[in-house]
């Protein structure tokens, strides 16, 4: 069963998954707020996901940031929605920096580098990663 991350945002929503044996994260797509249930819905007819990893916004001092509050109410549609799916929240600070110095770093023209979507989905990424990562040791 696969792994699938949230990048929340109130324009897009970056998501990643893993593959079946949860080995590797990759970006998977960016979808509108107000899309995302549909996008899940779907998704979830053809592929089995064991957790949903949100990433949750933080200030540098460990408080929860402004846009917080919007990740908490998809967090517990989430959970209402998809009972039967675990819902792990991990700390998501600097993953934007983090993601536009790693598509800074692969070569992209500055043009691409600058999309918005992109940038998200490598945030759902790291996220992921991040997720995986912490579960390892």
């Amino acid at each position: 069963m696969r792994l699938m991350a949230f990048d929340y945002g109130t324009k897009r929503i970056g998501v990643a998954v893993t593959d079946p044996m949860q080995i590797i994260a990759t970006a998977l797509t960016t979808v509108h707020p107000q899309d995302i249930w549909t996008f899940l819905a779907e998704y979830l007819q053809t592929e089995q996901v064991e957790t949903f990893v949100v990433g949750k916004p933080r200030q540098l001092d460990g408080t929860d940031s402004e846009s917080a509050q919007h990740v908490v109410g998809f967090v517990r549609k989430l959970k209402k929605t998809y009972p039967a799916i675990a819902v792990a929240e991990i700390d998501e600070r600097f993953t934007s920096k983090m993601a536009s110095a790693a598509i800074a770093q692969s070569g992209k023209k500055k043009k691409d580098r600058q999309q918005k979507g992109l940038i998200d989905t490598v945030s759902a990424t790291i996220i992921l990663q991040s997720y995986m990562d912490s579960r390892n040791f």
